[in-house]
């Protein structure tokens, strides 16, 4: 139950439906009723994890401890580029064609907005699915 990374270092996916932001309201941040399972300590382990790189198989979601609702708000198909290495979805060192798991890039956000970061503000000014990442990590640790 690995990450998805690319032979060269992590591989930048490409998503086919639009990215979670403030402007797309199809993706909230809102809190669900299943959070009776997710409590700070977890939420801030599974924030550590975040990278923004990796997109997590469902099972390993549900292994963590995400929220069930969570995970079919997030969940999404990928599918491979093939015109870089950098586009290729690989598990287990395998190559696949389409994978269906959660951007911890989403995830972090979710999380983010769970333990009361102001997401939006502190992502605003910084470029790449990494660095967004990075600064929820940042103002939550500031706190």
């Amino acid at each position: 139950m690995g990450r998805l990374q690319s032979r060269n270092g992590w591989w930048e996916w490409r998503h086919l439906c639009h990215p979670l932001t403030a402007n797309n309201p199809s993706l909230t941040l809102e809190r669900h009723e299943s959070f009776a399972v997710l409590n700070r300590l977890k939420a801030t382990i599974l924030l550590s994890e975040c990278n923004g790189r990796d997109i997590w198989p469902i099972d390993l979601c549900r292994q963590k401890g995400v929220p069930d609702a969570w995970i079919e708000e997030l969940s999404d198909c990928f599918e491979s580029g093939f015109q870089s290495d950098l586009q290729t979805i690989y598990k287990d060192d395998q190559v696949v064609n389409q994978f269906h798991g959660v951007q911890d890039f989403h995830l972090a956000y979710k999380l983010g907005e769970y333990l009361g970061v102001d997401v939006p503000a502190v992502t605003a000014s910084v470029l790449g699915k990494t660095a967004e990442v990075q600064a929820i990590k940042e103002a939550f640790e500031e706190g």
